[in-house]
């Protein structure tokens, strides 16, 4: 890496609109440091139902204070902005999935409160919301789907689509009445899977000024295991000319340090029983491209974008300026 180049980036923003590590890893804060990244959405929720979330929950007030040299709680933007003035990491707690409301959206009102600011609201199959991308039929949103979307909007919750079906995802996008992040996908047209977004989805998101994170994901890639950050940096290409500059961001989708067992409980049916991996085959271990493997190595992607012509202002919003333009406007400041 171009140490000039990188230190042209020292005092831009950089976000993560997606981190799935293993948080009981003191690894993890190391190699967020190493990589001088502003902000992470920190995936703390898959399959949990509420009891354990809770206790999830509280498992982070104490990383916060045992890591405080490394990391802050992100609950607002004047957060983020505060931990990059003082070299640490802001951590946005995030769930890939609503689940632990169970059957009560009063629930999110204590979420809130302790601290979730960002929800997707499936994973991957159907919930009492709406469906994920790898069931066989979406129906859309369910009326409790549309109450959640209402309320999350009023609360100032981000809401992510990354794994949530087509029709459910075209649907949220039109019923929020706030801009929504698909976190970390990428186009179905460069890559066709069902985790990442047809073009319609894309278009959609535009015009409601939404964002989404290119997704590091080698399986997501189009050269699988053998991708480089070059193939990575192709995808953010792709996504900026499908909706623009001002609506793609990062979301890597980084797993350090997680075990083979937590890609069973990831592709378990409702997190209960493991029948395969569906469209894809997830290696043991587990890497990310060549050049961006762990998030000591994000600076190289702001690099990659200015070496293929595209000037610091427009680094600036890809790497974290329009996640910081949508969290302004859905989080309450």
């Amino acid at each position: 890496m171009n140490s000039n180049s990188t230190n042209n980036f020292d005092n831009s923003i950089l976000i993560d609109a997606l981190n799935t590590s293993n948080w009981g890893s003191s690894n993890i804060f190391d190699s967020l440091q190493a990589g001088k990244v502003t902000a992470i959405n920190a995936t703390t929720v898959f399959w949990e139902g509420f009891e354990e979330t809770v206790n999830k929950m509280m498992l982070w007030k104490e990383r916060f204070s045992l890591y405080q040299d490394k990391i802050i709680p992100a609950l607002n933007v004047d957060d983020i902005y505060n931990a990059k003035s003082n070299n640490k990491t802001g951590i946005i707690i995030g769930w890939q999935n609503a689940c632990p409301i169970e059957n009560d959206l009063n629930r999110l009102h204590l979420f809130y409160e302790l601290g979730v600011r960002i929800i997707q609201i499936t994973y991957n199959e159907r919930n009492l919301l709406g469906n994920g991308c790898y069931e066989r039929n979406d129906e859309g949103l369910s009326n409790f789907g549309l109450d959640a979307i209402k309320l999350m909007n009023e609360l100032g919750i981000l809401i992510d689509l990354s794994h949530v079906g087509d029709k459910t995802t075209n649907e949220t996008i039109e019923k929020s009445t706030l801009p929504v992040a698909i976190t970390h996908a990428n186009s179905r047209e460069l890559f066709n899977h069902p985790r990442n977004k047809p073009n319609d989805t894309l278009n959609l998101l535009r015009e409601r000024d939404g964002v989404i994170g290119a997704n590091g994901f080698p399986t997501l890639l189009r050269k699988d295991y053998e991708s480089t950050i070059e193939d990575y940096v192709d995808a953010i290409e792709d996504l900026i000319e499908k909706v623009g500059i001002n609506h793609v961001g990062i979301g890597s989708d980084f797993c350090q340090d997680q075990p083979y067992s937590f890609w069973k409980y990831l592709f378990s049916q409702q997190g209960t029983k493991f029948k395969g991996i569906p469209t894809m085959t997830i290696k043991d271990p587990h890497h990310h491209p060549d050049g961006i493997e762990d998030p000591s190595q994000m600076p190289n992607i702001a690099e990659h974008l200015s070496n293929r012509g595209y000037p610091k202002t427009d680094v600036d919003k890809i790497i974290g300026g329009n996640w910081i333009r949508l969290f302004k406007t859905v989080w309450k400041q």
